[in-house]
C-alpha cells in the first residue's frame, strides 16, 4: 500500500519540487504502464523488475533539484518529475528526460 498521506497537495502535471521527491519516490511501489515495477528505497537505492527480472541502481537529487538515476556500469540520467494527481492526491510520477524529452509515468501501487 502506498505512503501518500506524508505526500503534499498535489495537482495534475505540477512539478515536483526538489524538496518532495525523496518522499514522492519512496511513497510506494511504482507500476509503469508496460507492467514493469520500480521501488525506491530511502538509501537511494532502487530496483527496477521487468519481465520478473530485477536490475538494481542508485538515486539521487542533483544540485539543479533534479531527480537523477544511475544504472552501472556507466547509464546515468536526470529528469523533471511531475505529478499525476486525482483530486488533489498523488497517485503517482510522470519522468520526463531531461536530454531527450522521453517520459514515462508510474502510478503508486
Amino acid at each position: 500500500m502506498p505512503n501518500t498521506e506524508k505526500l503534499p497537495q498535489a495537482l495534475n502535471g505540477e512539478p515536483v519540487t526538489a524538496d518532495a521527491i525523496p518522499a514522492a519516490v519512496t511513497a510506494g511501489t511504482l507500476r509503469y504502464d508496460d507492467g514493469s515495477v520500480q521501488i525506491f528505497n530511502h538509501d537511494g537505492s532502487t530496483t527496477y523488475t521487468e519481465n520478473g527480472k530485477p536490475t538494481h541502481g542508485e538515486w539521487y537529487v542533483d544540485e539543479d533539484g533534479r531527480f537523477c538515476s544511475f544504472w552501472p556500469p556507466a547509464y546515468r540520467a536526470c529528469y523533471t518529475l511531475t505529478w499525476l494527481a486525482e483530486n488533489g492526491t498523488a497517485t503517482g510520477l510522470r519522468f520526463t528526460e531531461v536530454n531527450n524529452g522521453s517520459r514515462f509515468d508510474g502510478r503508486f501501487q
